[in-house]
């Protein structure tokens, strides 16, 4: 099968906010994902493909449909469990983190996957066939024009990635497999936007434009005429960047768990998001998260105010019932 060439992640242009806020997701995919708001053209599906890319390989259970990490027996789906019972030992294997993309015209089926009723209640059988979700396991799920999704689906999108488990259940039939991955939604706000308590959702959001500066446009041009020329050539030029960062992302994988956040810190999160009047607390968690992996992405180990003005930009804007001056106006 040919590998069909991925544009380098370092190799990049411009849209740092994006390309940060999908890192720190990496970082941590408990803080829930990114919204990406703006308009088409602008390198969204691009950038989370090239990151993708970049990962290390994960290990999973060979054969298995829902990428079923070895190492994690808590998180067997009920075959490996039972595999694993049987034989002892789950063979492994290594492949790259996968991009899946949930299209439009998706039925709930499709995505959270569907069971055999007949097998079920005839012969006693659990035969459930994956859908989506399972594909994404420890991956990333791509959503292009989140907002044209149907809300019954877009809820249950956003809860497995809250949960971290999909959990499906027909006629007292039920199945459930771990379901963790990094949830991109994309958006185009003059075509519709999502109701707040969907937006409120999303761990973070990034709004992305059209580059406006002349130098930055012509070296994305030049760039790209590079790549399609010669796209092994060009991913090696920037290998030692791309190198870099893999290490950077890794390390703060390994970091983030010893990133302390003092007190006035969060009482600083607390503060800012009632001065804001922001609604409930999922904002306050998001934002501590959030400053705690880009302090691990920073190489630090304790939360600064830089981490949290980053936070803030990232997990704020999409959560305000009004701007923060409209009042004043």
């Amino acid at each position: 099968m040919i590998k069909r060439p991925v544009f380098p992640f370092t190799a990049l242009v411009g849209q740092e906010e994006m390309k940060l806020a999908l890192i720190l997701n990496v970082i941590d995919p408990g803080i829930g994902g990114v919204l990406i708001r703006g308009e088409k053209g602008t390198g969204k599906s691009t950038v989370v493909r090239a990151l993708a890319d970049i990962l290390p390989e994960i290990e999973v259970v060979e054969g298995c449909p829902f990428s079923c990490d070895p190492e994690d027996l808590q998180g067997l789906c009920p075959h490996c469990r039972e595999r694993l019972e049987q034989e002892g030992q789950l063979p492994r294997t290594r492949r790259k983190v996968r991009v899946v993309e949930l299209p439009l015209s998706a039925t709930e089926d499709r995505l959270v996957g569907s069971l055999d009723l007949e097998a079920a209640l005839t012969r006693g059988e659990r035969r459930f066939e994956p859908g989506l979700l399972a594909a994404a396991h420890r991956g990333f799920l791509y959503v292009d024009e989140v907002n044209l999704l149907p809300d019954h689906l877009v809820d249950t999108l956003l809860d497995v990635a809250a949960m971290g488990v999909n959990f499906v259940e027909r006629e007292g039939v039920s199945f459930a497999h771990a379901a963790r991955f990094v949830l991109v939604g994309t958006m185009n706000p003059e075509e519709g936007d999502l109701r707040p308590q969907l937006l409120d959702r999303f761990g973070l959001c990034v709004t992305v434009e059209g580059l406006k500066d002349p130098r930055a446009r012509v070296l994305i041009m030049e760039r790209w005429e590079e790549f399609t020329r010669d796209p092994e050539r060009f991913t090696e030029r920037f290998r030692p960047e791309t190198e870099a960062l893999v290490s950077r992302i890794v390390a703060a994988r390994e970091r983030i768990s010893e990133v302390e956040i003092p007190e006035e810190m969060l009482y600083a999160i607390a503060k800012k998001t009632i001065s804001l009047g922001v609604d409930g607390h999922r904002a306050d968690l998001t934002m501590a998260r959030t400053a705690r992996a880009h302090a691990a992405f920073q190489g630090r180990t304790r939360v600064t105010e830089e981490d949290l003005r980053v936070a803030e930009r990232l997990a704020l804007p999409h959560r305000l019932r009004r701007q923060p001056f409209d009042e004043l106006a």
